[in-house]
């Protein structure tokens, strides 16, 4: 009698929670009726885990399209507005306002970049390039000392190491001298930085604030929709942005990981400005100080070289997809070769045809990955979407020195791409990024040669090889890519 009454209540508990993954089912098709693709994700999510299905969707799927979280004040609004359109109509109905003809040839870009994102275009910028970390934060710690009126740096991950020790006393030093001083670090990916160094920075009379941070000490339910940013403004006239963050694994220390391969720039020039206004809206967002007298920020900044760059900068709050319509763009121009490196390879159907189609059109076609995953899941989709490619003649390069964590996009060795967005769905949609789109032979020559030379410590990933995997990874990157819209 017992085991009949136990066997019922097992039935009935196996019925009610297929009602409820029906329920929840229906739920997340109206609440994504937009994106099929995620749709039927999640509902896989669903059937393979029952009990945690919808928790997970609730705790990674949380909708911040309709929130313009980050607000410019009514006079700064209506001079971007201002400055938009003159700068529209130069592009119009200015044939020469261009300073290079390099320039000139990817004015669609530039047109696309400045409707979508208002991302204005500069014209006297000196570029410098990092691939190598120890120089990158070498760099920034003399700019740090050499600081005079304020420091403005935000970082996505700040680790508890030597390396974030060495960054945050600088800035406590520079603070005690009367400099003003302002950390923006995302609470999930700094969530181990040190909270004695921030007491004392504070304590000197800087200022820091986390991104999204969490109302319960040590549980954070915003997942998604992190601040992947990684921008530094030195006193308005130099600014840094790209794909180091702040950790010792940063400058080729972690065992696990070893040689660290990241793309980083500093700029000289009026790009600064869109840097400093990209930094103050995500700075007023997450500590709520007003800033309301802007001008000291803005310093005057002479002709320092000649580089053409406009900052875009994307995110969950926006229905647009900024920084991946400038990829495609970009795709679509190219005529002779587009290099991508990226850690994570995961594109939507828009770039994966973008490629496909480059690819067949006769372009050169080359992307770099590493051979080291640090997200399993995601490594193996990248792996199937690399697979993919093949067939087309793309060429896909296994980087072996360690972790390629490069975000940079050539095309032509003409114009080129550097920030913070992966080539992934989660940069396109779910965190907050910022890129600087460059228009600069010099400098697209530069990080064309870079890839070239990373060359020589990758394989080249062919068909045979690619066929050649074993059944247990065939069945990884299958599951992984099922996955891939909501990785």
């Amino acid at each position: 009698m017992d085991m009949i009454l136990t066997l019922k209540f097992v039935i009935f508990l196996l019925v009610i929670m297929l009602l409820l993954n029906i329920v929840f089912a229906i739920i997340i098709i109206f609440l994504e009726r937009k994106n099929p693709t995620a749709t039927w994700a999640w509902i896989m999510v669903l059937i393979l885990l029952p009990d945690i299905g919808f928790i997970l969707y609730l705790l990674f799927n949380q909708d911040l399209s309709k929130k313009k979280i980050f607000r410019l004040k009514a006079e700064e609004d209506q001079l971007y507005n201002d400055y938009k359109e003159k700068q529209l109509e130069h592009l119009t109905n200015a044939p020469d306002y261009f300073n290079i003809k390099s320039i000139a040839y990817y004015q669609e870009i530039v047109h696309l970049n400045l409707l979508s994102n208002n991302a204005i275009l500069t014209q006297d910028n000196e570029i410098d390039i990092f691939v190598d970390g120890k120089a990158k934060f070498e760099a920034l710690l003399k700019s740090i000392e050499a600081a005079r009126h304020h420091i403005h740096i935000q970082y996505y991950i700040i680790r508890k190491d030597d390396l974030s020790h060495r960054v945050l006393h600088a800035l406590t030093k520079k603070a005690k001298e009367g400099v003003e001083v302002r950390l923006l670090f995302d609470e999930v990916g700094s969530r181990s930085i040190s909270r004695k160094l921030l007491k004392a920075l504070k304590a000197a009379g800087g200022k820091a604030a986390a991104f999204f941070p969490s109302k319960i000490p040590h549980i954070n339910f915003r997942i998604n929709y992190r601040n992947h940013r990684k921008i530094v403004v030195i006193d308005g006239k130099y600014g840094y942005i790209g794909g180091f963050n702040i950790g010792d694994e940063y400058l080729g220390l972690n065992k696990k990981v070893g040689y660290w391969r990241d793309t980083h720039i500093k700029i000289n020039g009026s790009a600064v400005y869109e840097l400093q206004a990209r930094f103050i809206l995500d700075w007023r967002h997450a500590s709520g100080e007003a800033m309301e007298d802007l001008n000291p920020y803005y310093s005057e900044i002479g002709q320092a070289g000649s580089a053409g760059i406009q900052i875009v900068s994307s995110g969950p709050d926006s229905k647009e997809e900024q920084i991946k319509y400038g990829y495609m763009k970009m795709i679509h121009l190219a005529q002779e070769s587009i290099y991508i490196q990226t850690p994570y390879f995961i594109p939507d159907e828009s770039i994966l045809e973008s490629l496909k189609i480059a690819a067949l059109s006769g372009i050169d076609v080359r992307i770099m990955i590493p051979n080291k995953p640090d997200h399993m899941f995601v490594y193996w989709a990248t792996y199937a979407y690399i697979g993919e490619l093949l067939k087309y003649g793309i060429r896909p390069y296994i980087y072996e020195n360690g972790f390629l964590h490069a975000k940079t996009l050539v095309i032509d060795g003409q114009a080129a791409s550097v920030g913070t967005a992966n080539i992934d769905i989660r940069s396109f949609k779910l965190n907050f990024e910022v890129n600087a789109f460059i228009y600069d032979r010099e400098t697209a020559g530069k990080l064309k040669q870079a890839f070239e030379e990373d060359i020589e410590v990758c394989t080249l990933l062919t068909e045979d090889l690619y066929a050649q995997r074993s059944m247990i990874i065939r069945f990884k990157e299958a599951i992984s890519r099922l996955l891939s819209p909501i990785l």
